[in-house]
């Protein structure tokens, strides 16, 4: 009776699709790379979904239906393909681009919640006791991680409701942008705010810093960024109906639904935004150009239905003050869950002997001690960046490079790994899709050259332009996670191998 209930629980195709949509697709990604690129961005989005996406999509179906019944994840599925180095190195740089992705989202939560409050991004004008707002930025963020940590090492469950309403808020901003465009369309007389003049729309940037070849090949990384997350795609095989047939049905029709969400999202942008009048306005940065176009859009809809100037501008705030409180909301949710789980999965999954003195605890279900670690390092690095002297625009601009870099250079670990996992024949692989070696080596090779080849030239392109610190920072935080694995892995071993011979004496 029990295997039957459980047979009707499986995830059909639509389940499925929904699920991976879900996951992966992120809105913001929709107005910064419109922001970055203009309508040139939508082949790139198209080019990384047939070149990472799909087959990446595939390889950690393969992994998440070998090792189901592991309690490490990521680390179980290296470790038993390549080694447990490679496993640890690969697996602590995963977790340390959340901590990247924490220092990031701890300053700059501050801009969502600024268009909830204000209906526009104040935060470039905030000053307290003769700090600038880059640093007083940095001093919020302090007080925040501080005030997660003490929260979520208590074993806080309530948070996931705040995730899941911040989720349906998101959700609907998808389809408040696809129906206020076309409605924007509908009374222009279907004219565009961004014109398409010809073919040379989407091959060439309106963005005077994305003209060079170098500039435009590293927006690459900000599309394999958006489709982030895909890890998470391979826990779902054992949970779907007929799944040697359905899963990659699956996956391939959410990473086209995807592709061309994304696609459809950038050029719906273009309707009621013009790049030169809007976007190229100062104080407009990656940090808030998702809230501006979404003013812009309340703004134009006010202007096309004959509402005053001033009916118009309170339109397009009270645009922005949605768009602000769901991001707040969202953020909220995912960062209280991120700032335990990933650290709890590295921890479980890994030898405790590996971590010193009682780091590796369990206490309440949290690994609490490691968290408070985790939140020292997090506040010593806000405090680097905020204290920088740079200006609030370049501040966000080096946070979110730090983000994509740091979060997309362990894909490149799992995927060369998999060239391991298919050798080991001794492991047991219910479900495959590359069956054969030259399928199996030409996935690996398009995969991992794709993630380095976006992040080779994001790194370097600040460099060529002389902003050699830019080129620094974006490469600062891998090197020194990826050394500090190294050490850690190497003082366990060294300790074992001690303590090995010492009981055989």
């Amino acid at each position: 009776m029990e295997p039957d209930n459980q047979k009707q629980k499986k995830m059909t195709l639509i389940a499925l699709v929904l699920m991976i949509f879900t996951s992966v697709f992120g809105f913001t990604n929709i107005p910064r790379s419109f922001y970055l690129m203009g309508y040139s961005a939508i082949p790139w989005f198209i080019l990384s979904a047939i070149t990472f996406f799909i087959p990446y999509a595939f390889m950690m179906a393969e992994y998440g239906a070998a090792f189901k019944s592991e309690k490490g994840g990521i680390y179980s599925w290296m470790e038993k393909s390549v080694g447990a180095r490679f496993a640890f190195i690969g697996t602590f740089m995963w977790y340390a681009s959340y901590v990247v992705w924490m220092v990031n989202i701890s300053s700059t939560i501050w801009v969502p919640f600024s268009n909830a409050i204000f209906g526009s991004d104040k935060t470039a004008t905030w000053g307290m006791l003769g700090l600038k707002s880059t640093q007083v930025l940095g001093v919020l963020g302090v007080c925040w991680i501080l005030i997660v940590t003490l929260t979520a090492s208590k074993g806080l469950e309530k948070i996931t409701k705040v995730t899941s309403v911040g989720g349906t808020a998101v959700a609907l901003l998808n389809i408040v942008l696809l129906i206020g465009a076309v409605l924007v369309l509908i009374v222009n007389g279907g004219h565009l705010a961004q014109p398409v003049a010809a073919s040379a729309a989407f091959t060439q940037s309106p963005n005077p810093g994305y003209q060079s070849t170098i500039s435009i090949l590293s927006f690459l990384v900000y599309a394999l960024f958006a489709y982030g997350g895909i890890e998470a795609v391979g826990g779902l095989v054992d949970q779907t109906e007929k799944a040697e047939i359905t899963f990659p049905k699956g996956v391939t029709i959410a990473a086209i639904i995807i592709a061309i969400g994304y696609a459809i999202g950038i050029f719906l942008c273009g309707v009621f935004t013009n790049w030169s009048d809007v976007l190229s306005v100062k104080g407009v940065h990656m940090g808030n150009v998702a809230y501006v176009v979404m003013q812009n859009l309340g703004y134009q809809l006010g202007k096309g239905f004959g509402l005053s100037q001033a009916a118009s501008l309170t339109m397009g705030a009270w645009m922005a003050r949605y768009m602000g409180l769901s991001m707040f909301l969202a953020l909220t949710g995912a960062f209280f869950t991120l700032s335990y789980a990933p650290l709890k999965q590295l921890i479980e999954g890994t030898p405790k002997e590996l971590w010193p003195g009682k780091m590796a605890e369990i206490k309440d279900g949290m690994p609490k001690n490691a968290m408070w670690i985790q939140c020292i390092i997090v506040v010593v690095f806000i405090a680097l960046v905020s204290f920088g002297g740079d200006a609030a625009s370049k501040f966000f601009t080096i946070l979110i490079e730090m983000t994509n870099v740091a979060m997309t250079v362990p894909y490149m670990f799992l995927s060369i790994a998999f060239i391991g996992f298919k050798k080991k024949k001794y492991i047991q692989k219910p479900f495959e899709v590359f069956k054969s070696n030259a399928w199996t080596w030409i996935a690996v090779i398009v995969v991992t050259f794709t993630i380095g080849f976006a992040n080779f030239f994001t790194i370097i392109e600040p460099a060529v332009h002389g902003k050699l610190k830019d080129t620094i920072w974006m490469i600062a935080g891998p090197i020194f996670f990826g050394i500090v694995a190294f050490v850690m892995h190497y003082l366990y071993e060294k300790k074992n191998t001690n303590h090995s011979v010492n009981s055989n004496m």
